[in-house]
């Protein structure tokens, strides 16, 4: 995702009104959880799944968590300011697994072995190499220590399990210098407003994070970008950022009986699904997707197809058809090598396509999104024959030629 976490009333960009310093702890961890279906908002990636538990941490308090590696493509724990921006990352390969685990993500294992580690959410600076990660903005610019800690998992082997096959990591309060110390359990059921209403955490809740994110979300794309071409946003700040992922967006508006073609080649990845394992050297990045999402508050997705639901033609490439119930083609449908994506509600014509590129390796850096926007480039020239090039196109002239039929496509 490029961010999620609960929303209250819906309104135009405002301040987060700052809560008091002090606060009660939560009840219990994880109380949010987001993907596509549940507590949709600010484009998230529908391959994946986010757990978020506020705090508040005080000078010299900590969050310490224990957990077990997934069965999954990817993993990170993640803190957040209350303007909704990056504080810190660690990566499941650079968590550093218990005396006696493994960590699958650092390299190969062998099946069965523990895989347990711990990590502490610090108030200061953070030593990765004691997997800690900093709960608070390093330049002091924020006035209180409330935040957020977001698990993400992507692409579990299982589907039908969110977690990977594992628990949620257990979190300890750890307060007054370590003399008092406050297990909190994994909260039941997610997502349950009441459970936050009044004191800091309840403000935040209510009075912020949908005006936050509609005012980060609109100025992702300023007016006078083109529509159906794919351009690095203008910022992602206040979108809760994963900083391991880059993304390409086109804006996108719907008429009758027009589609979208995109089609562009395919980075490889490790299919974990398929078996191959997390750590392969030989593949191009962790992970792709391309989403189609509202363009509208709360800024949910409508669908995401992962690399490994995208349909590939003999020479590696991808043909993505995004279109509403009725106007997409026959010949869409029928092709094995088209990915046809749902345009969603028409009665929200302004939708923006997403491409993520997750963690590419340094071989194939110089073609990702990552190197285009670090560098400042062109993705249309940077990235190659892997940049997506889109284009509107009449359903009538698809079913009759094809992508090819389709200029840009």
């Amino acid at each position: 995702m490029l961010g999620s976490v609960l929303i209250g009333a819906a309104g135009a960009p405002a301040a987060v009104a700052q809560p008091a310093v002090t606060a009660p702890p939560p009840a219990c961890a994880w109380r949010f959880m987001s993907n596509s279906t549940v507590l949709n908002v600010a484009f998230p990636d529908a391959n994946a799944t986010y757990w978020v538990l506020p705090y508040a941490l005080g000078a010299g308090e900590t969050i310490e968590l224990t957990g077990t590696y997934p069965a999954a493509r990817y993993l990170s724990l993640n803190t957040y300011g209350t303007d909704l921006n990056t504080v810190d990352t660690l990566r499941d390969d650079q968590i550093v697994p218990d005396a006696g685990s493994v960590n699958p993500f650092a390299g190969p294992t062998v099946p069965g072995s523990p895989r347990q580690w711990h990590a502490t959410v610090v108030p200061g600076q953070a030593d990765h190499s004691r997997n800690e990660i900093r709960g608070l903005p390093a330049d002091g610019a924020q006035p209180t220590p409330v935040g957020f800690l977001i698990v993400r998992v992507y692409v579990p082997d299982d589907a039908a399990s969110p977690t990977g096959g594992v628990e949620l990591p257990s979190a300890t309060l750890v307060l007054g210098g370590g003399a008092t110390r406050v297990a909190l359990p994994t909260c039941a059921s997610p997502f349950d407003p009441a459970d936050v209403t009044g004191g800091p955490l309840g403000q935040l809740a209510t009075e912020g994070f949908d005006r936050l994110i509609a005012g980060a979300a609109s100025g992702a794309f300023p007016g006078n970008v083109p529509e159906a071409t794919f351009v690095n946003p203008a910022s992602t700040s206040g979108l809760f950022p994963n900083g391991d992922n880059k993304y390409l967006g086109a804006g996108l508006t719907y008429q009758a009986q027009r589609i979208v073609v995109v089609r562009g080649k395919a980075p490889t990845f490790p299919d974990t699904r398929a078996g191959d394992p997390v750590t392969d050297p030989g593949q191009q990045v962790r992970y792709w997707s391309m989403c189609q999402n509202d363009q509208v508050s709360p800024y949910p997705v409508v669908a995401c197809a992962a690399d490994f639901q995208t349909r590939l033609d003999a020479d590696g490439y991808y043909t993505y058809v995004v279109a509403a119930t009725g106007d997409v083609p026959a010949r869409a449908e029928s092709d094995p090598t088209v990915t046809v994506l749902p345009w969603g509600s028409t009665d929200v014509p302004k939708k923006v396509l997403f491409m993520r590129n997750m963690l590419p390796t340094t071989d194939f850096y110089p073609r990702s999104i990552q190197a285009s926007q670090d560098g400042g480039l062109d993705p249309a020239t940077s990235m190659g024959e892997f940049y997506p090039v889109a284009a509107y196109c009449d359903t009538a002239a698809f079913e009759a030629g094809g992508y090819r039929a389709c200029a840009g496509g």
